[in-house]
């Protein structure tokens, strides 16, 4: 390992990435409570101080930890695994640890993540409801909107927006009952208080909450156990004028094996959709990233990324990689380095998913709103004519198809016709935002 780097700054640029790979339930729940000990360059400590977590740590995820500390370190480390000394009572008061809160919370003793505030929150058109309903329900908590009802894709901001009103309570309310959790936390407290037979004890932690934040709502669905308990506990704490903050990644009436008495509940307040970011708001997120990280990021380089990723969280697993590599490698961080960066990225995006000509087909149609016939068809009206085109670029560019085997997949066109459409719409995504955004939208939905 390079000198430049200390066990702590590495420590901080694998999770980061660790979150970017897993889901977020699954970082929150075991890696976010992990610490790098010491790294020799030969051997990796890793200490967790809760000594019930670390087995399965080293048993699930000892490979991902490993690969991940090797590309940053390029050595073939060995992992060591320890249980370290266990932290205070007051600093264990997540769902899965503790049956009391604390008398006065503070943001780590809820698990909240210091940089998730309103002012590193950056906003847009996509995000703007959202933002105006969690400033106004951290001001007047319990009489807003209750429950506040997050919804959208990965890395929108849902969790970061739920946890900035938390922040904002917490200046003015100390004395205030809080729990963040995740579904998926909030589960394996009740399967822990029935099998422990402290069914009481868990009652008493949820049902006396001012503030209740719970992340992936849906992870609840289907379970009729904890289904009835969250019923209960979200009736008991609206009932006393507590409020209830949810996340998801969709509106409560699709969530599956949702019980209707739960959706009636959710949609009961107000439910807000935050929609994937534009170009301008990816830019203004690499910037708040890049400075949360002390990462000089010229807005040229900003867009460079910005332009070529749209998913939020892949945007800062770039930023992170490139300026990993510049330190690493003693190379400038420039226009190159982000070039090569984002270029292996795009592949590693492209191996992972198997595309075939159907799904291209069937998406271009489903983000215009179009039929399949009218892609397939011969009008020449622009509403048509550029969706197709668009259809034989995509075939190009993701999928190596051939023009001939292009012409032939729909429907027998003559290779002229589509080589004059890809051409076209590779002009046109260099110097026309509005068919750049369309391209990157459709990419998103093919890639997941």
């Amino acid at each position: 390992m390079d000198t430049f780097m200390d066990t702590n700054s590495l420590w901080q640029i694998v999770l980061a990435d660790l979150e970017i790979q897993l889901s977020k339930p699954i970082f929150q729940t075991f890696l976010s409570h992990t610490r790098l000990l010491s790294f020799d360059g030969e051997i990796a400590t890793i200490g967790c101080g809760q000594p019930m977590l670390i087995n399965l740590i080293e048993k699930r995820y000892h490979q991902i930890i490993k690969k991940t500390i090797d590309n940053y370190t390029k050595t073939d480390s060995k992992l060591v695994f320890t249980a370290t000394s266990m932290p205070s009572k007051k600093n264990l008061d997540g769902p899965l640890f503790t049956i009391t809160l604390p008398t006065e919370p503070t943001s780590s003793s809820i698990h909240l993540n210091p940089v998730f505030t309103f002012t590193n929150f950056a906003v847009s058109s996509s995000n703007q409801m959202a933002y105006a309903a969690a400033t106004a329900v951290a001001k007047t908590p319990g009489s807003s909107y209750n429950p506040l009802f997050l919804y959208g894709g990965v890395g929108v901001g849902k969790t970061h927006l739920m946890q900035a009103i938390a922040h904002e309570i917490l200046k003015t309310k100390l004395q205030t009952k809080f729990i963040y959790c995740t579904g998926e936390e909030f589960t394996n407290d009740i399967i822990e208080a029935i099998s422990t037979k402290t069914t009481l004890a868990f009652k008493k932690k949820y049902r006396n909450l001012a503030v209740f934040l719970i992340d992936d709502i849906q992870f609840i669905a289907g379970k009729n156990a904890v289904q009835e308990e969250f019923f209960h506990t979200f009736n008991a704490i609206q009932q006393r004028g507590g409020q209830i903050i949810l996340t998801s990644d969709r509106p409560p009436e699709e969530i599956n094996k949702l019980e209707a008495r739960l959706q009636s509940r959710f949609e009961g307040g107000l439910s807000v959709d935050i929609g994937p970011p534009d170009f301008e708001l990816r830019c203004a997120i690499l910037l708040i990233k890049a400075k949360q990280k002390g990462i000089d990021l010229p807005i040229e380089l900003a867009k460079l990324i910005a332009g070529s990723i749209e998913n939020p969280r892949k945007l800062e697993g770039v930023l992170i990689r490139a300026y990993t590599e510049s330190q690493t490698k003693g190379v400038g961080f420039d226009k190159e380095l982000i070039k090569q960066v984002l270029g292996k990225t795009i592949k590693e995006i492209h191996k992972q998913t198997a595309l075939k000509p159907e799904v291209v087909l069937n998406t271009v149609a489903s983000y215009f709103n179009l039929k399949l016939s009218h892609l397939k068809g011969n009008r020449r009206d622009r509403s048509f004519s550029l969706p197709r085109q668009i259809v034989y670029y995509i075939l190009k560019s993701e999928l190596d198809m051939s023009l001939v085997e292009i012409g032939s997949f729909l429907g027998g066109r003559d290779h002229t016709t589509i080589l004059h459409g890809v051409r076209k719409i590779a002009g046109l995504v260099a110097e026309d935002k509005s068919i750049n955004e369309d391209i990157l939208g459709i990419k998103s939905r093919l890639l997941g």
